[in-house]
């Protein structure tokens, strides 16, 4: 999709001048910095500065399993996508956008694509002209697009940091998607799950900033058209971040009562008064009476499921806490690299949570220490960027002349800055 539509673009020509110019100076610039770091450069130049990090840092994760001369995505079996579309939770939801999904599509000249969480497309509508051209790099049903298999693009980031994303002609890895630029954004549940992602894709002369906005206003109605979530529990975050949410809906909670919701969820059987009192505030001199307090807000925010006598959740609890802990006793450490996005309700001062915060670290640091797969050291260096031991795990797992050094080396520098 190298060609320009002038007529169609709807834009100034002085606005078409300067998506023109970017674009050669991103040229410009995947031509310098691409096959230095196949060369394993061990860190970036000035030159680099007009990257986005996250576009070079994907470039780096990518190019170990990603050729860039690649000329197509590759292609998952149809006869598993097409069942798998059947089943999907979005499937129904989509189709109830659909009209609108080819109306945005045919009048701006994209092409839009729904995947699973696993980046393989699921579903697209567009124009045939769009259609065609998508269909030559096998951005179609079946056509895998996470960062693995097509490198850096929008969609691969949205999946991989949660949140939306949009990548501009040789921003993409591959040369062959030199000629797009995609807009997308992750679709999720009631939960906070990611289902999968919505994207909006056309060539590059028809980049708008309204496209965005767009695709976040068409997630929007995907996700208000979900099925309903079990509402038979509560899911806490707490790993770099303090919510709760229930039937789908984000509690208003105070700090002290996200730290006990949490305690509950990591001690299921509850808490004695007294145990409770030590958990929150140690020694300090904090009567019962305000210890009983703080569990009666609680309860009146959690519509009543908080028992009186011993402390606890008459309904399950999940937590993303407890997720790593459960990853981490099965030995799956990729599920523990991936769900720990950070230390345990970090503001918090409670004795209770400090111990489980700091049970959790040391467990996790010393699970990444010892394994030999240098993903987990780069994973987990991703939370931990003052944390030098760490970065030169990381280094001393990678083969010299892998391209992800960069990182780590880039890492370690700053680390012993400190």
């Amino acid at each position: 999709m190298t060609g320009t539509q002038d007529d169609d673009v709807g834009m100034s020509m002085h606005e078409l001048d300067s998506l023109r110019r970017r674009r050669i100076d991103l040229e410009q610039q995947w031509a310098e910095v691409v096959p230095r770091l196949r060369q394993a450069a061990p860190r970036a130049e000035a030159g680099d500065l007009l990257l986005r990090h996250e576009v070079t840092e994907s470039w780096i994760r990518s190019l170990p399993t990603v050729d860039p001369a690649t000329d197509r995505a590759p292609v998952t079996d149809g006869g598993v996508v097409r069942p798998r579309w059947t089943g999907s939770p979005l499937r129904e939801p989509v189709e109830r956008v659909a009209d609108e999904l080819r109306t945005v599509a045919d009048d701006a000249g994209f092409i839009a694509a729904v995947t699973d969480e696993t980046g393989t497309i699921l579903w697209t509508c567009g124009g045939r002209v769009m259609r065609r051209r998508a269909e030559q790099v096998n951005f179609a049903p079946g056509g895998r697009w996470d960062e693995t298999a097509m490198g850096t693009n929008a969609l691969s980031l949205a999946l991989r940091t949660g949140r939306p994303s949009a990548v501009f002609s040789a921003e993409h890895l591959v040369a062959a998607l030199h000629g797009w630029v995609c807009y997308c954004a992750p679709i999720r549940d009631a939960r906070g799950q990611v289902l999968g992602v919505l994207d909006l894709s056309s060539t590059w002369d028809r980049s708008h900033p309204l496209a965005m906005s767009t695709v976040r206003s068409l997630v929007s109605a995907i996700e208000s058209g979900l099925p309903a979530v079990s509402s038979a529990g509560l899911r806490v975050s707490a790993l770099g971040v303090a919510a709760a949410v229930r039937d789908g809906v984000a509690l208003n909670l105070r700090p002290r009562q996200l730290e006990i919701l949490t305690l509950l969820a990591l001690q299921p059987e509850g808490f004695t008064l007294d145990a409770l009192r030590e958990a929150l505030y140690g020694d300090r001199m904090v009567t019962t009476t305000t210890v009983r307090a703080e569990a009666s807000h609680l309860r009146n925010a959690l519509g009543g499921i908080l028992t009186a006598r011993r402390y606890a959740s008459t309904v399950p609890i999940e937590c993303d806490a407890v997720d790593v802990l459960a990853a981490l006793e099965r030995r799956d450490l990729d599920a523990a690299v991936r769900l720990y996005r950070g230390p345990l309700l970090p503001q918090s001062e409670a004795p209770g949570i400090v111990r489980w915060r700091d049970h959790l670290e040391v467990t996790m640091r010393e699970a990444v220490l010892t394994s030999d797969a240098p993903e987990h050291a780069l994973a987990y260096g991703e939370r931990a960027w003052y944390d030098a031991e760490i970065h030169e795990h990381a280094l001393g797992s990678l083969a010299r002349t892998d391209a992800r050094r960069a990182i780590a080396a880039g890492r370690l520098a700053v680390a012993r800055q400190e």
